[in-house]
């Protein structure tokens, strides 16, 4: 039996690297962002496109992927989603104009999609009841990993790039830094492509196909002969069920019996999101260049992101069954809340104001070591009318650059020109991120999912997480899509303000109308919340 747990564990690992790749995929654009905006000349909506686009192509792709899966299996699904991870990697890394760019970051978003339903779906599949919790987990605790992999690969190609090593120059890292970024994705791409040849196929979907005898064969694999004829025949008796079920309709989730359980899902899928979970995760260097700290600070504070994310997602899995949902919600929504109005104050405390002799000393660190200009010139002196004035607000002084500057340069010295100007607590600011993100990760991260499979019951289940899912995603979406924009619009501040004041309207709503799930029955659960 300890070979069998082995192989179990093992396959799971495998295939859970499509989290890692999706994670990975999903984070590694926070490194790309500024880059491809200057060097595509992109206006603040196009780069918020470029970002959300993938969440959009995936939202689409979890919606068919299931379908797709039970055609042709879990496996060569998954190593399609392998295949298309490495082209979009290498697409994406080579493309020479923005529009190729965006199609390849949108391909990828199909991996996205499709990983994210299938891998936990077939791990489900061919894991033992007792430890089943705990190998779906190991997908969401890929996903993770992959964004604090994506942090820290960016911050290496950046730190690389600096560097005067021979192999660096010949391999362009320092002047092609986002197209290294995005190309290291192919890596693990192939190696997950190839690692998938080592899974068998999945026994529920075998079933599902007739072929009984071999889904036996690949059950025996995880468990016991004798488990693995009680499991499999379980499985024949659910699909005849689901066969001779009639399915459940949208319409039916507006019926009066289902309106708070629906009301609760929509309430915390639009809550994960409108919060600001994606903003920090896909925009982290470019917040954190808010503060002055330049870019390489950036890029090491968005490492620290990353691994804080992955702390308090273990630190949620094994609390979540001992605490319970509601007090995870209530902590972690409380925390989101007065993180959130820290970041916001400070933002709002900053001052700017450029001095001449920090304008000198930039314009000197901006040459190389050779004497040799910078391919797009800082004219100094355009900005001697601006010298020794102060500004209250990043837009007031940002805009006055753009007008000064044109918006290009304005955009390429953005970091280094906010750095000698800001006056700014960057350590509460900080703190306040790296708050944010430990209060998500141990309450709306993890526990969304887990509330969505208990709150609602069997009948709508399926239709209900579909729908409460793709608002979820098209949420993340347009607020990823808006956030360039508003930095740019409305100011650090009123953005982080906006997330706070929306947190603090989701805790009182939690305290108000979700229940508490740990320890009840579905159908505990059902007799509280469905309206007969």
């Amino acid at each position: 039996m300890a070979n069998k747990s082995t192989f179990t564990y093992k396959v799971a690992a495998i295939v859970a690297l499509g989290g890692l790749l999706m994670g990975f995929d999903a984070s590694v654009v926070s490194g790309v962002n500024k880059f491809v905006q200057i060097d595509f000349d992109l206006t603040d909506p196009q780069l918020g496109f470029s970002v959300s686009s993938l969440t959009l192509i995936a939202a689409l792709a979890m919606m068919v992927s299931g379908p797709i899966s039970d055609r042709f299996g879990r496996r060569i699904v998954l190593k399609a989603c392998a295949v298309i991870f490495a082209i979009s990697a290498i697409g994406s890394s080579l493309a020479p104009n923005f529009t190729l760019f965006l199609i390849f970051r949108m391909l990828g978003g199909i991996g996205v999609g499709a990983s994210l339903i299938l891998a936990p779906m077939y791990i489900a599949e061919i894991a033992p009841p007792k430890i089943r919790g705990t190998m779906v987990s190991f997908n969401q605790l890929n996903i993770v990993i992959g964004i604090s992999l994506a942090f820290f690969t960016n911050y290496l190609i950046l730190s690389y790039g600096d560097s005067d090593a021979t192999w660096v120059e010949t391999l362009g890292i320092g002047e092609h830094n986002w197209r290294w970024m995005l190309a290291l994705e192919t890596l693990p791409a192939v190696l997950y492509y190839f690692g998938l040849f080592g899974v068998p196929r999945s026994p529920r979907w075998l079933v599902m196909k007739g072929h009984d005898e071999e889904a036996i064969e690949v059950m025996s694999k995880f468990r016991s002969k004798e488990e693995a004829l009680v499991d499999i025949e379980g499985v024949k008796k659910a699909i005849a069920a689901d066969a001779n079920k009639e399915k459940a309709k949208l319409g039916d989730l507006f019926k009066p019996a289902f309106k708070l359980v629906l009301l609760i899902g929509l309430v915390i899928g639009v809550l994960q999101q409108i919060t600001g979970i994606n903003s920090v995760f896909f925009y982290a260097p470019m917040i954190f260049e808010q503060t002055g700290g330049g870019t390489d600070a950036a890029f090491r504070q968005a490492i620290i992101v990353g691994l804080m994310n992955l702390v308090f997602t273990v630190l949620a899995m094994s609390l979540i069954d001992k605490l319970g949902r509601k007090l995870l919600l209530v902590v972690g929504v409380s925390g989101i809340t007065v993180f959130m109005f820290v970041i916001a104050y400070s933002f709002n405390q900053a001052t700017y104001r450029l001095d001449g002799d920090k304008l000198q000393e930039l314009v000197v660190s901006l040459k190389s070591d050779d004497g040799k200009e910078p391919e797009i010139m800082l004219d100094a002196s355009k900005l001697s009318g601006i010298v020794g004035k102060s500004f209250d607000n990043d837009v007031e002084y940002k805009n006055t650059l753009k007008e000064l500057l044109t918006p290009k340069v304005a955009k390429v010295y953005e970091s280094q020109l906010i750095g000698a100007a800001i006056g700014i607590n960057s350590t509460m600011v900080l703190i306040g991120i790296l708050g944010f993100i430990a209060s998500f990760a141990i309450s709306l991260g993890p526990v969304m999912w887990v509330l969505f499979s208990e709150l609602f019951p069997l009948s709508i289940k399926a239709i209900a997480i579909s729908l409460v899912g793709a608002v979820n995603s098209l949420v993340s979406f347009g607020i990823q899509f808006v956030f360039p924009w508003e930095l740019s619009t409305i100011g650090s501040a009123p953005t982080f303000l906006i997330y706070g004041i929306l947190a603090l309207l989701g805790l009182i709503f939690i305290i108000m109308k979700v229940p508490e799930t740990k320890g009840k029955s579905l159908e505990e659960l059902e007799a509280i919340l469905i309206k007969k």
